[in-house]
Formats: structure tokens, sequence, C-alpha cells
């Protein structure tokens, strides 16, 4: 029997123990960390239903009918891949119960690259961390390697 796959979130454990149980309904990633990873893995491997599901009642996306969401991030699907993962910093829970994560995510689409780094933004909603914004900068936009930015040196 082959080995089970790595997880596309890079955590570098077996998808099955790491972002399956969240994509599965069986668990809530325990923080907003896991939840961007899951939320990445969830767009490597097609769970468009888990990619709405993790969208805070805040963003705008959720004010779309779900059907046109879901058929539209299925198309993009298609068409993308999701090879890589890199977390720079985080943040725990402000004030206002917003917690921070930057990442680079290495996307390409039909063998372009489309890779960007994203300071994103999430909030509980009383069931589990949920995908509320981002602020996005694709990699031409960027002085430096990706990797070497931190919430504050990040071009905003």
């Amino acid at each position: 029997m082959p080995p089970a796959p790595v997880c596309p979130c890079t955590s570098g454990l077996r998808y099955r123990q790491c972002c399956a149980p969240y994509h599965r309904g069986e668990a809530e990633p325990p923080d907003a960390e896991a939840l961007m990873r899951s939320r990445y893995s969830a767009f490597a491997l097609r769970e468009v239903g888990y990619l709405w599901k993790t969208l805070h009642p805040e963003h705008p996306d959720r004010s779309r009918p779900e059907a046109d969401m879901l058929r539209e991030l299925r198309t993009s699907a298609q068409s993308h891949q999701y090879p890589g993962l890199v977390v720079m910093d985080r943040s725990p829970p402000d004030a206002q119960g917003v917690a921070q994560v930057l990442f680079f995510a290495k996307v390409f689409e039909r063998g372009k690259d489309r890779s960007f780094v994203e300071l994103s933004d999430f909030r509980h909603d009383g069931t589990g961390w949920r995908y509320v914004s981002g602020v996005l900068r694709p990699l031409g936009e960027l002085s430096g390697p990706p990797e070497q930015l931190t919430r504050a040196t990040f071009p905003r």
C-alpha cells in the first residue's frame, strides 16, 4: 500500500492527520493559522464547500448566492495548481478578535506563475475561525524574497 499523501498545506503531516478532519467537518481548526492552512489545502484539493463554509459572515462573497460561488470556485480550481505554502508570520487575536496570518502561496494557472503573498484577517464566529479579508500582493510587486516579509514589513 502506498503511503498516505502529504498534506498540501506543507505542515509536513499526512493529509488524513492534518487538514482532512477539517475538510470532512469532524473538527474545527484550533487557530487562524490552521484555518489558513486548511483553506490552502481546500483550494489544492478542490474542496469548494469547505472554502464557502470558512468564509466569515462579514466577507463580501457571503452576500452572493452560494451556488454561484461554488460554481466559480470549481471552474477556477480546474486550471490552478497549488504546489506549496510558506507561513511567514502570524498574530494572536487582537482586542477585536482578529488574528492575522502572513503567507506566501505558490499557485500556478495553466503553467503561469500566479503566486502571491497575502496578509489575511481571521475572526472566530462562535463556531470556528473564519476568513474575513486579506491584502494580496503578487510577487512582481515585491522588492525582495517573499519569505523574508513579516507583518511589519508587508507592503500595504
